[in-house]
């Protein structure tokens, strides 16, 4: 049977909310037995996250499902000590804390690896554990506006925009579960471990690069050009005959003229205006015009379908229910949440990519506060009744639930 690439690989996961939780999640898909560490009262802050079914957040099920919870005051110095000895039996610890918590807890890398020397200790923190702004506190709106992300977000005549979720820190834990994995494949070859250090901006600040690199070569500061790209036409989000949304993007020119030849349009190409991406962005609002005169003839199913025909890049804009009734999606991409009595079983986006040789992962459960702490303290470190009854009644660990 195919094993998944990282199976055998433990985790430790110290990071809470959002970014860190991602990258352990985007370790265990492909095999990584991850051991998320949570305060014993109040467990990572992600679990008071609305939206919630019954007391339980539906964004925390998401991206812990599958984990296992130990509850450790890291507050207590006896805790701390835990931590170290537990992350003596781990390949990888992910923490999110401020540049420079966990040196000052003893839990620097130094510490960490002393024993294990090829412990990979992936970092993730607001800007980094470098430069001027190591110590600020950040969350992913003050990457996403820092970046530069949501100065070009928005319309012409709107505000700088911040995305209604996580986007920021998605991608962040996204790379830092990459540089983890390029570690671990560091490994192999050298024996040793090494620091990940992720700030939330960057991967963003990457991603939007190109406005950059424009003001440095134009002195144009790049604006807001609501659904454009502000390098190709036509394209955009367009309201169908039925008051449904579909998107387009005939960002070349041989996709442009199929999308010319489904609006049964031959003189559009033809017309000096339109001939080619400058001309037509010379004329933007103009050809957006016809586009969307076109496009509100018919109910949105049929211009799909006109549009797939010939080939013209285009898309439903989709809510939740169009997904969970899309035949595509539902067989690649949702996978099934199970175990959870308050949930039942739900849908939820699986692996952000597929490997051929990897089985699909399993998603049971979602851990309560603690919820394996006896079981992790008694396999990695041996622990019996008596010694992890002490740690509880001491309150540097919390009972089981």
């Amino acid at each position: 049977m195919n094993e998944r690439p990282l199976s055998g690989i433990r985790v430790l996961e110290l990071g809470t909310m959002y970014a860190a939780p991602t990258a352990g999640r985007m370790l265990r898909d492909f095999g990584a037995d991850v051991v998320k560490v949570e305060d014993p009262v109040v467990g990572d802050y992600a679990r008071q996250w609305t939206p919630q079914k019954d007391g339980l957040s539906l964004g925390f099920s998401r991206l812990n499902a599958g984990k296992r919870s130990v509850a450790v005051d890291l507050r207590r110095a006896e805790g701390r000590d835990l931590v170290r000895r537990l992350a003596a039996g781990f390949d990888v610890v992910i923490e999110s804390f401020r540049p420079g918590r966990l040196e000052g807890w003893g839990l620097g890398y130094d510490v960490l690896s002393a024993g294990n020397p090829g412990l990979v200790l992936t970092r993730v923190s607001g800007f980094g554990q470098t430069g001027p702004y190591r110590q600020r506190p950040g969350f992913g709106t003050v990457a996403e506006t820092g970046s530069g992300f949501a100065y070009i977000n928005g319309w012409p005549d709107t505000p700088p925009t911040s995305p209604p979720f996580g986007f920021a820190d998605s991608i962040a834990g996204i790379a830092a579960a990459m540089g983890t994995a390029m570690s671990l494949y560091r490994r192999e070859r050298t024996g040793l471990g090494d620091v990940v250090d992720v700030a939330l901006y960057e991967p963003l600040m990457f991603i939007v690069g190109d406005m950059i690199l424009k003001y440095q070569t134009s002195g144009e500061i790049q604006g807001r050009v609501g659904n454009g790209t502000g390098s190709a036409s036509p394209r955009g989000v367009y309201r169908a005959a039925d008051g449904g949304w579909l998107s387009i993007a005939a960002s070349n020119q041989t996709i442009a003229e199929r999308l010319f030849a489904a609006m049964e349009r031959p003189d559009i190409p033809l017309d000096p205006r339109f001939a080619t991406n400058v001309a037509r962005m010379a004329n933007n609002d103009a050809i957006q015009a016809e586009v969307s005169a076109w496009v509100a003839t018919r109910p949105r199913d049929e211009i799909l379908a006109v549009l797939d025909k010939h080939e013209v890049v285009a898309s439903a804009v989709n809510d939740a229910r169009d997904i969970l009734a899309d035949p595509h999606f539902r067989e690649r991409t949702l996978v099934e949440l199970t175990g959870s009595e308050v949930l039942g079983s739900v849908l939820m986006p699986g692996p952000v990519l597929h490997l051929a040789g990897s089985p699909d992962p399993s998603y049971a459960g979602v851990p309560a506060i603690g919820e394996h702490t006896d079981a992790v303290l008694a396999d990695v470190l041996g622990l019996d009744d008596d010694a992890r009854a002490e740690l509880r009644a001491a309150g540097v660990t919390a009972p089981a639930p």
